[in-house]
């Protein structure tokens, strides 16, 4: 058996931030049948699953308890109305990840640590496929403040490196995640559809990654039992689809007959950059998000966790995500 395959333990105790999200709840429901699940958010509701919420100030008075390994979910999501400031993305992405880490370092009990970065910090747009050693390009305050994150980590770890010999830190950048719950671009572009409204983005052909949330839980859960090599991992469905093939899912999932027009681009570029002063629902940036190719490679941690495919394929996920939405 291979060294990257051998399991460590069964049962773990583990820290998750941001546990009462879209992300964490769905850890929650796949790793608490067999660990016990701690919280550390900004809210602390009692739900089944997490033996106890901590708030972000008990880390340094000593409440928290030991506990094996560490997922940090917790950040300031893309706001794609540009509303929120740079700062506040920097705050939360950087400055909070650099807390979560540094208490990492400071208990070396802890053997574990994965960290929810995004592949918007690798790239803004891809040419090609995007793959993990890519020379990160981020655009934006949440890209930037994400690498920042993923840089201190690293910088962390060249540094000193005798600390980390027997220790797992995993950078994840997974592009689009859907599930149950989701409330993201995809819940609006179904809303849109069920409405009767025509596609009239067909004339672009492109091709992107989701991330289907059952097989984020899967390598989740990989990293935590396996012997996996620290770095960058994408993460991603196996199959890209484009947003014409997302359009004829959706109206399948509803029993509605797909109405995809093929107007000139020239022409929805123009109508984009009016909704954009007029702060309409298309503007030029969800028109980019909508059409832009981004492909990212999942083969390596298909390697690290000795799996030739992901559990979920791209079309199955969309499908339970979509049913959700009902």
């Amino acid at each position: 058996m291979e060294r990257n395959r051998e399991t460590i333990q069964i049962t773990m105790k583990i820290l998750i931030t941001g546990v009462h999200g879209f992300v964490g709840s769905n850890l929650v429901k796949a790793l608490s049948k067999d660990n016990v699940i701690y919280g550390l958010d900004i809210i602390s509701p009692l739900k089944d699953g997490i033996k106890f919420t901590f708030g972000w100030n008990n880390l340094d008075d000593g409440q928290i308890p030991d506990v094996d390994a560490i997922i940090h979910l917790a950040g300031k999501a893309h706001d794609t109305k540009n509303q929120a400031a740079a700062d506040v993305y920097f705050k939360v992405n950087r400055d909070l990840t650099i807390k979560i880490f540094d208490y990492f370092c400071a208990h070396p009990n802890i053997k574990k640590f994965v960290f929810f970065s995004t592949a918007k910090a690798a790239a803004d747009k891809v040419a090609g496929l995007l793959t993990e050693d890519v020379i990160p390009s981020p655009v934006g305050p949440y890209g930037e403040s994400k690498i920042a994150a993923e840089q201190y980590i690293l910088n962390t770890m060249q540094a000193r490196p005798d600390e980390f010999k027997d220790r797992g830190v995993y950078i994840f950048r997974p592009c689009m995640i859907h599930g149950p719950g989701n409330k993201g671009n995809l819940n609006l572009l179904y809303n849109v559809v069920k409405k009767g409204i025509p596609w009239p983005l067909g004339a672009f052909e492109n091709r992107r990654t989701f991330t289907s949330v059952d097989n984020i839980c899967f390598a989740v859960n990989g990293v935590l039992t396996k012997e996996v090599e620290s770095g960058i991992y994408n993460m991603g469905d196996d199959e890209a689809l484009s947003t014409n093939e997302l359009i004829e899912e959706i109206c399948m999932s509803i029993g509605k007959k797909a109405h995809i027009w093929k107007l000139p681009k020239n022409l929805m570029n123009g109508v984009a950059k009016i909704g954009g002063w007029l702060h309409l629902p298309l503007n030029p940036e969800r028109l980019q998000k909508l059409t832009e190719n981004y492909v990212s490679s999942n083969a390596k941690i298909k390697k690290a966790l000795g799996v030739e495919k992901m559990p979920v394929d791209a079309r199955t996920g969309l499908k339970v995500t979509l049913e959700s939405f009902k």
